[in-house]
């Protein structure tokens, strides 16, 4: 289960069922889900398994945020995690995907940033890393911004992707 965590202008809190119809909608667009799917996607089943993902439980500070504005908190921005690394582990990653309308506004960044400092200063993780398409070049921007470097290639969710990874500092 994971802490709520708010930023300046966001409110992060634990995916919940509630949350389904919101996640369907931003995966229905093929942009969105352009780096994250293969392309065998069916809408019909990614509703249908979302309640099992939702209600998987990936140690204590893990898992997956719904990202709302704080000024409008019934608007869904999309999502971010921090989970297992490929769901299994060891090392654990982060990640994040937006409906498109909340693109190009800092969201990923402002998100992602403050779920960084969760796991690096609550969690006490050593290294957190993402796993990243090659053309996914808004997600890259995201990953060099909060100090990921790239770190090499990996084989992942039936994918070729760049590993960014990022190391705590030590205090």
């Amino acid at each position: 289960m994971v802490p709520d965590l708010e930023t300046e202008r966001l409110i992060l809190r634990q995916r919940t069922l509630a949350d389904i119809d919101d996640f369907v909608a931003m995966d229905a667009d093929a942009e969105v889900r352009r780096f994250v799917f293969g392309p065998g996607f069916s809408l019909d089943d990614h509703r249908a398994k979302l309640p099992e993902r939702i209600a998987r439980d990936f140690g204590p500070g893990l898992g997956h945020w719904t990202m709302r504005l704080r000024d409008a908190p019934h608007r869904f921005l999309g999502m971010v995690l921090l989970i297992p690394l490929e769901e299994k582990g060891p090392g654990v990653e982060i990640g994040w995907r937006l409906s498109r309308a909340a693109w190009g506004h800092g969201f990923a960044s402002e998100a992602a940033r403050c779920v960084l400092d969760h796991g690096f200063s609550t969690l006490d993780l050593p290294e957190i890393v993402a796993l990243i398409d090659a053309g996914n070049h808004r997600s890259i921007a995201v990953a060099e911004k909060l100090g990921l470097s790239r770190s090499g290639r990996r084989t992942a969710y039936g994918k070729d992707l760049n590993v960014y990874h990022r190391a705590r500092e030590n205090p």
